[in-house]
């Protein structure tokens, strides 16, 4: 069925004028919410959105039943930019308006000058548009630099001109952001970005539901549903909240980190990108609890700062990168499965060091010493998943017994297999890590890896890193190769000893 196309068409259709004159945004966004309670799947109502399902999902409901503004406080890298775009999913499918109007009027009850010119002029005939979700959601990035004119308004002294009017005629206004986000969603993302006076130019909007523009007797009641989002360690770091600002908004809502390793895989598995084409790829479990595990570690770890936090985003690229390493491997080896290796993980630090920031301590010691910290934290974690009480004796005396192997994350996983069997009884514990010597060599090797280093990450084998040199490039001193992979400049390939 088409939709009306002009007040006369619209006036005999199901946009009722009494349901358009008194249904505001927040009751919009209720009823729709209420609708997708009494079907039961609280997933649907911010789908994308895990690990928030019994703490700040329930609290968001209650807040839109409560028709309240409201702000979400939490560390970066907590998805309360997605949560608040997710709003949208409860806005009606289309929204009619007038077309033309800058601030989306209400065909039923206009409230710029504009619009009831153009009603008394064409009555039936006045042509209207219609507003998807997305185009009734406005967000505004809160910087020091905002002014109350991006916000609200503004006279424009060339519309003054150009149309022959006096200054405080409405026809002279140049619309903010808020009176163009009129019947829908206004967001504000760092809240304390924006500086106190400009806050201030909220509080008619909040409380009383009108904006004023430059003195002028332009008075627009406004229909807006205002959500927020904030760090709560920006209060101190960039600015804060003015208390009567605070005053008005409806609930307060914190965020969190997900609270288990599966929550994180479930989000990393959901925004990281590891479908690549041309090659087939299995990404083995401990490979992700790694991963995951790092971004855990480092939010216990006294080497950073809690206060900043540990982004979400941090095992999103981490991931992106260790398939990426394994990647560029298959292809050079000309490998028809992609299979990452806890080598690759290393190969990973550009996308961990950048996300952490560290106390003085950390600082001190370096942020690739800390990222490999880390690491091994993490594998020593996800092995003892696997292995608690296993019997790896074997693997243990065959080092004790001076046996050394030496790995590279560039070599091929045939080659790599091949050095491995040398390990008596490394490739017959594999199981736990659901890996048989029926499995692909690249399988093979990847799980063998994870044995190794989760020995090495518990001190039960020995390990140290030396550079693999570039063609022509001059060979240091045995001494001057002691140095600890550590302190080593980049870019060298890894090359890994077990002892």
């Amino acid at each position: 069925m088409s939709l009306p196309r002009t007040l006369g068409e619209l006036r005999h259709s199901d946009f009722s004028e009494k349901r358009l004159r008194t249904r505001r945004v927040k009751d919009e966004l209720r009823e729709n919410l209420v609708a997708r309670l009494r079907q039961g799947d609280d997933a649907s109502i911010f789908p994308g959105i895990v690990g928030y399902e019994d703490t700040v999902v329930p609290q968001i409901v209650n807040a839109v039943l409560s028709r309240h503004n409201f702000i979400l406080l939490g560390l970066r890298g907590q998805a309360k930019s997605r949560i608040l775009r997710a709003l949208t999913t409860l806005l009606d499918p289309s929204m009619p308006y007038l077309a033309g109007c800058e601030i989306r009027d209400n065909p039923y009850a206009p409230i710029c000058r504009r619009c009831r010119e153009e009603i008394a002029r064409l009555g039936d005939e006045a042509p209207i548009a219609y507003l998807t979700p997305d185009d009734r959601y406005v967000e505004k990035l809160a910087t020091p630099d905002v002014t109350i004119a991006d916000l609200i308004g503004d006279i424009d002294p060339i519309k003054a001109a150009r149309g022959g009017h006096e200054l405080s005629s409405e026809f002279t206004v140049h619309y903010g952001l808020l009176p163009r986000a009129n019947r829908g969603i206004f967001a504000v993302n760092e809240l304390p970005d924006l500086a106190g006076k400009i806050q201030v130019g909220l509080f008619n909007i909040m409380q009383e539901g009108d904006v004023q523009i430059k003195g002028y007797p332009i008075r627009l009641p406004l229909d807006l549903a205002i959500v927020f989002s904030a760090n709560p360690e920006d209060y101190t770091a960039r600015g804060k909240i003015i208390t009567p600002l605070k005053d008005r908004i409806g609930s307060e809502i914190r965020t969190h980190y997900p609270a288990t390793v599966d929550e994180g895989i479930a989000i990393t598995a959901q925004e990281a990108w590891t479908g690549r084409n041309g090659h087939a790829m299995h990404l083995p479990n401990y490979i992700q609890e790694v991963i995951e595990r790092i971004a855990f570690v480092a939010r216990e770890d006294k080497k950073i700062d809690k206060r900043s936090g540990v982004s979400q985003r941090l095992p999103i690229s981490a991931m992106e990168n260790v398939v990426s390493n394994a990647e560029r491997r298959a292809i050079r080896n000309d490998e028809k499965l992609v299979v990452p290796r806890v080598s690759d993980i290393y190969a990973a630090l550009p996308a961990i060091t950048g996300k952490l920031e560290l106390e003085y301590e950390g600082e001190m010691k370096g942020a690739d010493f800390v990222g490999r910290e880390l690491i091994r934290a993490a594998i020593a974690k996800t092995y003892d998943e696997y292995f608690t009480g296993a019997n790896v004796q074997q693997i243990v005396q065959w080092f004790d017994l001076g046996g050394e192997i030496q790995l590279s994350d560039s070599v091929s996983a045939l080659e790599a297999l091949e050095n491995l069997k040398e390990i008596q009884g490394l490739i017959d514990k594999l199981g736990p890590l659901g890996v048989s010597q029926k499995e692909s060599p690249e399988q093979q090797v990847s799980a063998a890896e994870f044995i190794l280093e989760g020995l090495h990450a518990h001190k039960r084998i020995g390990r140290n890193e030396e550079r693999v040199f570039k063609a022509g490039e001059k060979k240091p001193e045995p001494r001057e190769r002691e140095k600890s992979f550590e302190k080593e400049e980049p870019p060298y390939r890894q090359r890994r000893q077990f002892n």
